[in-house]
């Protein structure tokens, strides 16, 4: 049976622009160039200029159409440039994507080297507030004056399965992606209450991903439970895996589509099931 031409339609993004930030990284770079298959037109955007071309390049080339931005997320001057630069190249703004985020070892606690709570770096903790928070308020509020002014757009903000559990030795990063999923909701609500009902906040909570940045906390740091944070992981995740970056995209295409239209506020987990097991 073919698909009716109305539910293609619910699930077409062909022709819409994306700004990712974090677009030079692994996860993030993979979902632009998911997006850009579906048809999406990608400004890949990153602190890191080269990264970000890099993501751009691998869609060009391969048929898409995408531009690289420099971005510093907690700048604002430099979140309009980047805005500016896009609908430069694009004319107009569909979706945000807040991908920019991470922790930083100064905000980790490491008792077997005797860094304990009381002993992290406020410097350290700061950092990764600033960075989690307001790397995704502040291209929030800049991106969103251009959907404002056509009365619809898409932001899509990345939570964390450590939001609601925090996880161990993450002090700063689990309480700062909290803020991101109350963050979601507030804005979720103001955008349809304030200024129009087409204007979609939701957010993603993803689980375990090994990347550059958190292969060796992953990998080399010891367990609470066993003798490794990875068997950890494994061990508190029911599929028995780690997640693989283009099973971002799905959920992501979903909530950017107009099969999402009645979807804001919401949180969708992409975990393999962590958040749904206590560990017993």
């Amino acid at each position: 049976m073919e698909p009716t031409a109305k539910l293609n339609e619910m699930f077409n993004l062909e022709g819409k622009t994306a700004a990712i930030t974090g677009a030079g990284g692994v996860l993030f770079g993979v979902v632009a160039q998911g997006l850009a298959e579906l048809g999406v037109r990608v400004a890949a955007m990153d602190l890191r200029q080269a990264e970000a071309q890099k993501t751009a390049t691998a869609i060009n080339e391969a048929g898409g159409e995408a531009i690289a931005v420099e971005i510093n997320a907690l700048e604002e001057e430099s979140v309009r440039s980047a805005r500016d630069s896009m609908l430069a190249a694009f004319g107009r703004i569909d979706i945000l994507i807040n991908g920019a985020g991470g922790n930083h070892p100064k905000a980790t606690t490491r008792k077997e080297e005797g860094i304990t709570f009381t002993k992290l770096s406020v410097e350290g903790i700061r950092f990764t507030f600033d960075l989690n928070i307001m790397g995704t308020v502040i291209p929030s509020m800049i991106f969103a004056e251009s959907m404002i002014e056509r009365g619809e757009g898409c932001i899509i903000n990345t939570s964390s399965m450590s939001a609601d559990t925090p996880l161990s030795r993450v002090i700063a990063y689990s309480a700062a992606k909290a803020g991101v999923s109350s963050f979601t909701k507030w804005l979720a609500a103001d955008m349809a209450m304030n200024h129009s009902e087409r204007i979609r906040v939701n957010e993603i909570r993803p689980g375990f991903f090994p990347t550059l940045q958190n292969a060796d906390l992953i990998n080399k740091t010891p367990g609470v439970l066993t003798d490794s944070r990875g068997n950890d992981i494994l061990g508190g995740t029911p599929m028995k895996r780690y997640g693989k970056p283009e099973e971002l995209i799905g959920g992501i295409a979903f909530l950017c589509s107009p099969s999402a239209s009645f979807v804001t506020g919401s949180s969708l987990a992409i975990d393999g099931g962590f958040g749904a097991f206590c560990g017993v």
